[in-house]
């Protein structure tokens, strides 16, 4: 009987695991859906593809032309075909981030009707999954700022874990930040964090305690999201290591051991590319690994290796040299709504690591092996990637990078 009633209550066990882990995938990937439909609307308000527009001899503000739209994804490969584009706007129709401006259209047409996103008129929904989900993000924004420095590479039972905070710490700032007034408030605020999984225990060991143990943000809310991902079922956490290589992410200015720079779009040497908003920066990892976006373009996934992508290494001295196998490029790259699409790595000349393809960098015609002269006519050849990223992350949209390029590479 004992040994049934084991089994009995292992089963119930086994079922609880299983659900909660269904409604964590839920949440995750509500999240993600958020994020990426909020990168949209920012770009599309930044293009003027949302706008006022008359009909009728009414005004309908803030809204966008599905057909239009529509053309406006595929020629900015969103989506490769007209039926892909719509299943991509019926997932946001689905999770109420867009809707017909009358409500009169469960569906979404490619046809000539006024949509608009419910962020731009009051109506989204504000449940308790979507408050904690924008609350978490507001806090990471925050947090990512160049002058915070509470996110640390720590180590914690001799494993290090990059961009943590300490728990009682992360309460201390929560009340000098106003997010809370008392200690207890923030406490059962990052239980509701953990709760809906904006941030978890480093090893998934502990529920949230005051205490010295490390926390981190389940997910990169500054990753350059690709429409196409929302087609795809699988967990956000499977698709990516931690961060995309192309997220410039803001780390801690002392201890950004990996960080690398992030992206925006393309064009032909020496000439602006236009693009959105600036953004994102993000890290490379201990390991090499793969750009997961799904991605329309004919470009190869792009690798953000951490080990080096020159052939050997090279002197600022050795650039500089009368009669250098060299070429200096001038490149005007506008930031837009992820970042500038590139990873600067190295030291005493920094040099491009990386490129995404599809980012403003790559149209500007930056490419890897390229070493970074100066940015925004301050020269950066005898500083490391850290100081680079920095002038970047701190200085206008619009950067003008100087480069040399090896005559033969």
């Amino acid at each position: 009987m004992e040994e049934g009633g084991s089994t009995g209550s292992a089963a119930s066990d086994s079922s609880t695991s299983g659900s909660g882990g269904a409604q964590q995938r839920e949440l995750e990937r509500m999240a993600e859906v958020l994020v990426t439909g909020e990168q949209l609307r920012l770009r599309l308000h930044e293009e003027k593809v949302i706008k006022d527009r008359r009909h009728h001899l009414k005004t309908y503000p803030n809204c966008f032309v599905a057909k239009e739209l529509i053309d406006w994804l595929i020629e900015h490969k969103e989506a490769s075909d007209r039926e892909t584009a719509i299943k991509l706007m019926q997932k946001l129709a689905d999770r109420g981030i867009i809707h017909h401006v009358c409500d009169e259209h469960k569906e979404f047409k490619d046809v000539k009707l006024f949509y608009r996103f419910r962020k731009d008129d009051g109506t989204f929904p504000l449940d308790n999954e979507v408050k904690a989900f924008m609350r978490g993000q507001r806090l990471y924004e925050k947090l990512m700022s160049p002058e915070n420095t509470l996110l640390q590479p720590r180590e914690e039972e001799g494993v290090k874990y990059e961009r943590t905070f300490m728990a009682s710490e992360f309460l201390d700032w929560l009340v000098q930040e106003g997010e809370a007034t008392t200690r207890k408030e923030a406490e059962q605020l990052c239980h509701r964090l953990m709760e809906h999984g904006i941030i978890q225990h480093v090893s998934n060991k502990h529920p949230f305690v005051d205490s010295n143990l490390l926390y981190q943000f389940r997910m990169n809310f500054r990753r350059r999201r690709r429409l196409m991902e929302l087609l795809n079922e699988k967990s956000p956490s499977s698709q990516e290591t931690h961060d995309s290589p192309f997220c410039l992410r803001k780390q801690s200015h002392d201890n950004r051991k990996s960080t690398s720079f992030m992206s925006v779009s393309p064009s032909k040497e020496i000439k602006i590319v236009s693009a959105v908003r600036r953004s994102s920066m993000s890290s490379c990892g201990s390991s090499g690994y793969f750009s997961s976006s799904p991605t329309l373009s004919s470009s190869p996934p792009v690798l953000c290796n951490p080990k080096s992508v020159l052939k050997r290494p090279v002197t600022s001295e050795e650039l500089l040299t009368p009669g250098a196998p060299y070429a200096r490029k001038t490149f005007t790259i506008v930031g837009d709504a992820v970042g500038w699409g590139f990873v600067v790595r190295g030291s005493k000349p920094c040099h491009i690591q990386a490129v995404d393809p599809s980012g403003p960098a790559a149209a500007a015609g930056m490419k890897v092996c390229q070493f970074v002269v100066s940015v925004n006519g301050l020269n950066v050849l005898h500083v490391d990637y850290r100081t680079v990223s920095n002038l970047i992350l701190t200085g206008p949209r619009t950067i003008v990078m100087e480069v040399m390029e090896e005559l033969e590479c």
